[in-house]
């Protein structure tokens, strides 16, 4: 694995992450201590975080959001806008008042399974597995997971 992708962007924050060959990161994009696989690509304006494992031949579109407890598999396309949740539960403060730290909460993992497609501007929520080849609809919430070869859609998203 190499330390850098193998192109060059403007304004980019990528901290100690791994990259494999051909790896080609957008302008705009910041990165934190993920894996990004062989011949993936990501587009501007996404942010990866920490601990999130992406598979070789991925496409990330632009403007998405992948946070810590994400693995996903060879050959996954992610369109515009995606947003990953890795909490069902959030809130800003205890009950006692006192605000939240990183030991307030439990992360919640997401699979993602090889060759799946999740459209632009849905929302996974956390805790889910998307199954091999699924394609999940432009808009829609996943709080459920999704069977292999499932087409779903909808809000929240449902078998088509």
């Amino acid at each position: 694995m190499l330390q850098r992708p193998s192109n060059d962007a403007p304004s980019r924050l990528i901290r100690d992450c791994r990259f494999g060959e051909g790896v080609v990161v957008g302008p705009f994009t910041n990165l934190y201590e993920c894996e990004i696989g062989p011949g993936s690509q990501v587009g501007p304006f996404t942010e990866i975080q920490a601990g999130v494992e992406i598979g070789a031949g991925c496409k990330i579109q632009s403007h998405s959001f992948i946070c810590s407890g994400v693995l996903i598999g060879d050959g996954v396309f992610v369109g515009h806008g995606v947003v990953f949740v890795n909490d069902k539960a959030p809130r800003a403060t205890n009950p006692d008042g006192s605000l939240q730290g990183q030991d307030d909460w439990q992360l919640l993992p997401i699979t993602v399974e090889p060759t799946a497609t999740i459209g632009s501007g849905a929302l996974i929520l956390g805790g889910v597995t998307i199954g091999r080849g699924a394609m999940i609809g432009a808009g829609a919430i996943v709080a459920a997971d999704v069977p292999a070869g499932a087409t779903i859609r909808g809000e929240p998203a449902r078998l088509r």
